[in-house]
Formats: structure tokens, sequence, C-alpha cells
């Protein structure tokens, strides 16, 4: 099975810690995110694609072709066109189950195990603040209806927590535009929900590296994910 990893972008809210390299190659205890999301994947993920752009070559340099054992194929992203734009990219080389996720979050491994359960899914974790997240309504089922983006008010909280499993079908929908000429990958997910049924799988853990302060925070509590 293939993996997909988005790293194509630079992670500008980090600051002066994205001049030299790429937010995904920002180490912890002495090794790069992208590493740790490596050695979170289940054995049964044979296949490791990088969508790459930003400091591509601090990425391609460290991984090279082949890492733990797996195969490593790279797709770059020229022009930052969203996460939804990013798998496209990827479309001629994909199988037809495929997992996706983001290359800057930290994710336990029994998790992502979970998802490999379904045909369609995506991680989701309860948060505090819907206003900052895509937030997902499901049916009595834990099946997809909608998600909606950051919305003010909302009784629903679960988050979209950046990791999919997606089949060839997600290529037969239009890209969903979420402004700024970007198309996003759970908005275009959202569109199949009428069609397919996408499981809602529940994270026991979710770590976000958006800023400084959660990089800091994800050395301090690395060790609850390995």
């Amino acid at each position: 099975m293939q993996a997909v990893i988005l790293a194509a972008g630079r992670g500008k809210r980090m600051g002066k810690l994205t001049t030299a390299t790429t937010k995904p190659m920002l180490k912890l205890k002495g090794k790069p995110i992208l590493e740790h999301k490596i050695n979170a994947l289940p054995k049964k993920i044979k296949e490791i694609i990088f969508i790459v752009g930003y400091r591509s070559a601090d990425i391609l340099h460290h991984f090279k072709r082949y890492f733990g054992g797996r195969r490593i194929t790279y797709v770059f992203q020229t022009n930052l066109n969203g996460t939804g734009g990013a798998i496209h990219l990827a479309k001629s080389i994909l199988r037809d189950k495929f997992l996706v996720m983001y290359g800057d979050d930290l994710y336990n491994k029994k998790d992502i195990q979970k998802m490999l359960e379904h045909d369609l899914a995506v991680l989701a974790k309860e948060v505090e603040d819907p206003s900052k997240f895509g937030i997902i309504k499901k049916d009595k089922k834990g099946h997809i209806l909608e998600i909606v983006e950051k919305p003010k008010r909302s009784k629903d909280k679960l988050a979209v927590a950046g990791v999919f499993i997606l089949n060839k079908n997600f290529f037969d929908y239009e890209l969903v535009s979420v402004g700024n000429g970007e198309f996003g990958l759970p908005q275009t997910l959202a569109q199949m929900a009428s069609d397919h049924k996408i499981k809602v799988v529940k994270a026991s853990m979710w770590h976000p590296i958006g800023n400084p302060e959660d990089l800091e925070k994800a050395e301090e509590i690395l060790h609850k994910f390995i």
C-alpha cells in the first residue's frame, strides 16, 4: 500500500526556523519530523510518495530512494495550489487505495492502523475551539455528512486531523477551491459523502505543529507518539 505525505510548503508561521530548511524537516529529538511520521506508519505501507516543493533537496538528501525498507517516490509541487492540488499531481502513480497524511503533524500508530480497515476514512479529533479547524458533521453510523471550514459557532467539535484513506474515486470529483488559488483535500472529499461512505475514525492522539511553540511542545510529548 502507498502513503502520500504532503511536505511541499515552507511553514511561514515557523518564522526564522524555516529559513534554512522546510518545516517537515525540523528536528524533534535529533530526527526530522518526517522521520518520526514514517516510523509511525504500519508495515502494510510499502511505498511513500513525498509531495515536495520548498527546499525539496533537504528531503531528497535525507530519505533518498529507499528509507527504512520502504521505497520513496518524489512528486514536485512547484505551484502550491493546496492539499487537493497536491494529490492530483500524484494521480498517475497512485493505485486504487492509498493513505494521505499532512507532513507536519504527529499521529499515533494505532490510529493509523485503524484507518486501514476502511475503504474511505478520515482521522478526526475533538477540539475545544472549532473555529480554528475544518469540522466534521457525521451521521449516526459515523460517516461524513459534510465538513464545515472554521465555523464561528458549532456544536460539532470533531476536527479534520490530516490523515485520510482515499481511493481513485477521489479523482472523479472536481477540486473544491478554498481561496487564494488553493484547493482543499478535505473539502473535495466531503463531496464524495453523498455517493460513498467515508468513515470518521477518532484519533486517540494528535499534535499539529504550526508554530515554534507547537514544536517545543512536540519535543516534550514525542515519547507518547513513539
